[in-house]
């Protein structure tokens, strides 16, 4: 089996993204940083596990045995589960039980296994349910509108909402940004003035931290990385 990999956008506002691949031969990816946490359909040796993953406060490498096949939903930020504490996934993945062949638990509820091609009828049903929600203010800041409310209050309903404080959610964008500047032929020079990093050697320990990769490493693949 080779390594495959896929994913695509959604008309849903509460998905991100969905994607979906498979593990081949020496499978070892290391996963960026991200503000985002994902809902994940993993089957491996026939068995299928459901988890929740964590947003990523730096680049983490992982692993799957050859044959593994999976796919996932990334959420936007301000999206989240109150019955998780997101903070308390920080780096780290909750697995959900599995109810039956064909279900699996959250929210004390059995709900339906989703596929790749109709996860979208199923987080409509969470939804409705009130089991995914989203929280406004944080959409506002996100967007750059004003919110007339204290800055405590914001700071408290970010951490709530994505489990981070907005200035690490910054963190892990700006490196993303230069990531693809590097990947478009920006000089590093460039790149680290375009981004706000003070000198070279401050993007260079920024992306080694959030991207697990050196920026000679991200310019000479051309394109970029792949950040979902």
């Amino acid at each position: 089996m080779e390594t495959y990999f896929e994913g695509r956008g959604s008309d849903s506002p509460s998905i991100e993204a969905v994607w979906r691949g498979g593990a081949g031969q020496g499978y070892t990816p290391v996963c960026p940083a991200s503000g985002q946490w994902h809902l994940l359909f993993l089957k491996r040796y026939d068995r299928l596990h459901i988890s929740v993953q964590g947003p990523l406060t730096r680049a983490t490498p992982v692993a799957q045995p050859e044959g593994t096949e999976w796919f996932g939903v990334t959420f936007p930020l301000g999206t989240f589960l109150p019955a998780l504490s997101i903070q308390r996934l920080l780096n780290e993945q909750a697995f959900l039980p599995l109810a039956s062949q064909t279900s699996f638990q959250l929210a004390d509820s059995s709900w339906p296994i989703p596929n790749y091609e109709n996860v979208e009828t199923f987080i409509e049903r969470l939804v409705r349910q009130h089991v995914l929600v989203s929280d406004p203010v944080v959409q506002a800041v996100l967007a750059h509108h004003p919110v007339e409310m204290s800055l405590r209050t914001i700071r408290r309903r970010f951490v709530l909402a994505t489990g981070l404080p907005y200035k690490t959610i910054e963190q892990i964008e700006r490196a993303k940004q230069a990531t693809a500047l590097l990947g478009q032929g920006v000089s590093l020079i460039d790149a680290a003035y375009q981004t706000g990093y003070a000198d070279q050697s401050h993007l260079t320990r920024a992306l080694k931290h959030f991207i697990g990769y050196t920026p000679a490493l991200i310019a000479r693949t051309q394109h970029g990385l792949t950040l979902r």
